[in-house]
């Protein structure tokens, strides 16, 4: 667990001394050598925790999600440099500080034993977050976006804090390992129904379901490339990790909680495909696109199977890499461009013909094409939720069918039609965006020739 955390520590005066020259070139190829050593974490083993401290330990759920965080971190870099080029040294150094600040947080969260600490590291990421969105962001609006998020996570999680330091005094630990021995019993059933909703509130908010999702269209369309990456593919997850660990723990969840929750995911993820289908801004198309998946997240974590919590695992990462590489290919046209509406980036494909390859990829990928994991998650959850009601095929059925229309729109839009007038010269694209692009592609080809690395399913 050190070997990585205390790298990812030393990264911060490596990013505040090196010289101007090798700034950039320090921070990615540290971060990168990081990525490479976390992957040891995806090693099956037998027992249900590894590199157990006393802290932290990493399980099934946890080790895929940790390495997909590590990985991120060079890759927010490298996506940054184009739109920090003309700021001075000392912005870029607190801009790459705070990426790196908001890491050791995030792995700490993903890989904590003890509620209290997760919940400490769960609300750290949000300053740093914060601190990206209204500082770097593009327009004046993200003063807004960052209220939103601030006071949507802020409202949800105080009673979360609550509901934990009540379990602290009904059981005297907060140890994951110890709850799951002496299962928590609450007296009275509105007792354990206002714990179980409070425990389960904050981390609806993250993920987010539909109906609380407000803040992230916000907070994704202001935010800079890193935080939208970040956001998109690490703090989304961190709501699903946090949902799949506390129904764990709350044993079979009463009726009347998980009921609406189901119903509000899989409507969601109905609703908010049906949003896309109308969007003119491509990065807020991008943000509810990942609300509609996560909305499957939702739904299969409610149904604690085994089937279920693979399938979501699964999606959790995938969606991850799919979402930030499209959030990646969506600030390569807004950085020739200056523009999100799709009307005004459109027939982009002749003029860069290697980034209309990177948007078919991206693209099918998101719309679940057969060879990816996404298609495996997706179908895992479906005969999941089918078993559980087969009521449940009409919502999903509709929801893939929208997802595929959606993404065909999103990728029509951005690289067929006339080209605008306004365009007479662009930029090339560069290679550090083509290997941006593969580092986000090569992940996901390779992962469905092992996808047991992260389904999450003790092997």
């Amino acid at each position: 667990m050190l070997k990585i955390i205390l790298p990812t520590i030393m990264l911060l005066p490596t990013a505040l001394l090196s010289p101007q020259k090798f700034l950039w070139a320090n921070t990615t190829t540290h971060s990168l050598l990081i990525a490479t050593l976390s992957l040891q974490w995806l090693l099956p083993t037998y027992y249900p925790y590894k590199n157990l401290t006393q802290w932290t330990g990493i399980d099934q759920i946890s080790s895929p999600l940790l390495v997909l965080s590590c990985w991120l971190l060079p890759l927010m870099i490298m996506a940054s440099q184009n739109h920090l080029q003309h700021e001075p040294l000392t912005r870029k150094r607190i801009f790459i500080t705070t990426l790196i600040m908001i890491q050791p947080f995030i792995i700490l969260a993903f890989s904590t034993t003890e509620l209290m600490l997760f919940y400490i590291s769960f609300e750290a990421t949000l300053i740093p977050t914060l601190i990206l969105i209204t500082r770097w962001g593009n327009q004046p609006e993200r003063l807004s976006a960052g209220i939103y998020l601030l006071f949507y996570t802020l409202i949800s999680s105080l009673p979360l804090l609550v509901t934990i330091l009540h379990l602290h005094t009904q059981t005297g630990t907060l140890h994951l390992t110890m709850l799951e021995l002496t299962r928590p019993t609450f007296t009275n059933s509105w007792a354990n129904l206002l714990s179980g909703l409070a425990l389960l509130m904050a981390f609806m908010v993250k993920a987010p379901l539909y109906g609380l999702h407000l803040w992230l269209p916000k907070a994704h369309v202001e935010a800079p490339i890193a935080g939208s990456m970040l956001l998109a593919a690490l703090l989304l997850k961190l709501g699903g990790y946090g949902i799949m660990r506390i129904t764990l723990l709350l044993g079979p969840l009463s009726s009347p909680l998980h009921y609406p929750f189901l119903t509000l995911a899989l409507w969601g993820a109905l609703m908010t495909s049906s949003i896309c289908l109308r969007q003119t801004d491509l990065k807020s198309l991008i943000a509810y696109s990942s609300v509609s998946h996560m909305g499957l997240v939702i739904a299969a974590s409610m149904i604690q199977t085994h089937w279920a919590f693979s399938g979501a695992m699964i999606l959790m990462i995938s969606h991850g890499l799919t979402s930030s590489m499209l959030f990646c290919l969506a600030n390569t046209n807004y950085e020739r461009t200056h523009s999100r509406i799709l009307l005004l980036t459109r027939g982009l494909q002749p003029l860069l013909p290697l980034m209309a390859t990177w948007w078919l990829l991206a693209n099918l990928t998101n719309m679940a094409l057969p060879p990816t994991t996404n298609l495996m998650a997706e179908l895992t959850i479906m005969i999941a939720l089918f078993n559980w009601s087969s009521f449940t095929i009409i919502l999903t059925g509709i929801a893939t069918l929208l997802t595929a229309s959606y993404t065909l729109f999103m990728l029509l839009a951005t690289q067929r039609g006339a080209l605008p007038t306004y365009i007479t010269s662009i930029q090339n694209s560069t290679t550090r965006e083509h290997i941006l692009m593969t580092l986000h592609i090569i992940p996901m080809l390779l992962l469905i020739l092992k996808p047991e690395l992260i389904s999450g399913a003790p092997l």
